[in-house]
């Protein structure tokens, strides 16, 4: 039996009950908000995601759009109550010039997409584009600055052309001559991408002095423009950067701290769709890693940072997996249970990590990665991935119930893993959501849960599984794995115990009416 805490709360519980899994939530202790923006996306230029996947063009008579973006994907990205996007990489972020992207589409220079396959974009798709679908989406968006073969006036001058008000530069009236007066004030700025990697191989020293130069100029020096301003932190468990970047950028030159972790075995990603338990088992573990890349390096922060101003930003994570040769180019992988056990599971660490985990960005919005969306000319299905991001958006601005949870272990041969992940929050409406995530594939789980300071009246649930870990959706069959009813819930005493089927994702609803 592995014990294990999900939030900062001491100790652990052990009951004598027949359930396997225990958990104490305490909602008398709910202080702490969920940000909604734990439930942010990411859209780069890889393969489908951005040219197909959500741009079509105008001129597309076969596929409904709004100004070019495509009708499903919209509507698709509002039922998830989508808070921000991340665009426009990435890597690609460390090649893309925004002033070749904007004015008439035929003046437009075209690119070669150097960092994903070597496409040729024609630049359709830019901020203008970007900013009115984030804009039509009721999301914040989030820009990245090209920090590697970009240059400080670039990113000076992409604040003055989104952020200042009209006619009060020669960039304002350029916006306006292209269509847009007013600014859509872009709040939130990540200097640079991967800066340790594909963002420019920098040392840690270098990177900084480098990014107090952008940081500083983009926001003048006394005036700090209402940016949110994001340093790149480490990809891997290189916490020496993480305390340099704490301890030597100056407090009000930054807002925030990016962190990239992706549930992949790079030494074999295997398919995304036939794999074996193995291939599985090792997957959860990296999921599970992000667990204790969060805990570390919140710790880190917390030794500079005690009173939490400093936000911590997982702007890429997900499942990664060898790129499927049916699909749209670049990275395109199939969506299936296991990527519903990733997604459950690291959402439930990042709402327990509330207090420091304040955004979050999965990768890829549509056709690479950990899509929620796959589309095939004028077809669109949604994957598993997003039905657990909407089954979990109760949980968006609630404030987090923290929960102590002791799980039965997921064991492959000598290997094992905590089977059962949880999270809950209590919303404006003295609701309450707990979301369980069960990763064992063969083991039903029976859990346990003591609700501390809350007592329900009625309980109702949704469920996302199947019988395997390797089924999903496809364009003939876009509804075989979708939410469903949940009722596998009764009382013992004040307790609640919940029969969780193997590879099974739950969200229960709780009220006092």
């Amino acid at each position: 039996m592995r014990k294990f805490v999900l939030t900062l709360v001491i100790g652990f519980w052990v009951g004598n009950s027949f359930a396997q899994n225990k958990v104490i939530i305490n909602a008398d202790s709910a202080k702490t908000q969920i940000s909604k923006h734990i439930y942010g996306h990411f859209a780069e230029h890889i393969g489908g995601v951005i040219y197909d996947g959500i741009y079509v063009g105008e001129d597309n008579a076969n596929i409904p759009n709004t100004a070019g973006v495509r009708n499903d994907v919209i509507q698709a990205l509002k039922d998830l109550n989508i808070p921000n996007l991340r665009w426009p990489g990435g890597c690609f972020a460390e090649t893309y010039h925004w002033k070749d992207a904007i004015g008439p589409k035929h003046e437009r220079k075209l690119i070669e997409n150097l960092t994903w396959g070597n496409y040729r974009e024609d630049n359709s798709f830019g901020t203008h584009e970007f900013l009115n679908l984030c804009e039509l989406l009721g999301a914040e968006p989030y820009l990245a600055v090209n920090m590697n073969t970009g240059s400080v006036q670039e990113a000076v001058e992409w604040v003055q052309y989104t952020n200042h008000a009209d006619r009060t530069s020669y960039l304002t009236d350029l916006r306006e001559k292209y269509g847009r007066s007013k600014p859509w004030n872009v709040k939130y700025w990540g200097i640079g991408n991967e800066s340790w990697d594909c963002g420019g191989h920098m040392t840690v020293d270098y990177y900084i002095n480098l990014y107090k130069r952008y940081a500083t100029a983009m926001t003048t020096y006394f005036n700090t423009e209402n940016l949110f301003r994001i340093a790149v932190g480490p990809g891997l468990p290189d916490y020496d950067w993480t305390e340099k970047i704490m301890k030597n950028i100056p407090a009000r030159r930054f807002e925030g701290v990016s962190i990239h972790h992706y549930a992949v075995n790079w030494d074999h990603k295997s398919s995304s769709y036939a794999f074996t338990d193995e291939e599985y088992f090792t997957t959860m573990e990296k999921a599970w890693f992000m667990e204790e890349f969060v805990t570390t390096n919140s710790e880190v922060m917390d030794k500079y940072d005690p009173e939490k101003r400093v936000a911590l930003i997982v702007d890429e994570w997900g499942g990664w997996y060898d790129t499927d040769p049916r699909g749209k180019g670049a990275l395109y992988q199939q969506n299936t249970i296991r990527d519903a056990m990733i997604a459950g599971l690291t959402l439930n660490i990042f709402n327990n990590h509330a207090d420091r985990v304040r955004m979050a960005n999965l990768a890829q919005t549509v056709n690479a990665l950990q899509s929620v969306i796959l589309t095939e000319e004028e077809k669109m299905i949604l994957t598993p991935t997003y039905h657990v991001m909407e089954m979990y958006k109760v949980h968006q601005d609630a404030l987090l119930a923290p929960a102590q949870v002791t799980s039965e272990d997921f064991v492959l041969g000598d290997r094992k893993l905590q089977a059962v992940s949880v999270s809950a929050s209590v919303n404006k409406s003295d609701e309450m959501h707990i979301s369980l995530t069960n990763i064992d594939n063969k083991n039903n789980q029976k859990v346990e849960i003591s609700l501390k300071g809350y007592t329900p009246k009625n309980v109702t649930g949704r469920i996302l599984t199947s019988s395997k870990v390797q089924e999903h959706n496809t364009f003939e069959n876009p509804s075989n794995i979708v939410p469903k009813s949940f009722n596998k819930t009764t009382f013992s005493g004040d307790n609640l115990i919940v029969n969780m089927p193997p590879n099974s994702v739950v969200v229960l609803k709780l009220n006092k009416q």
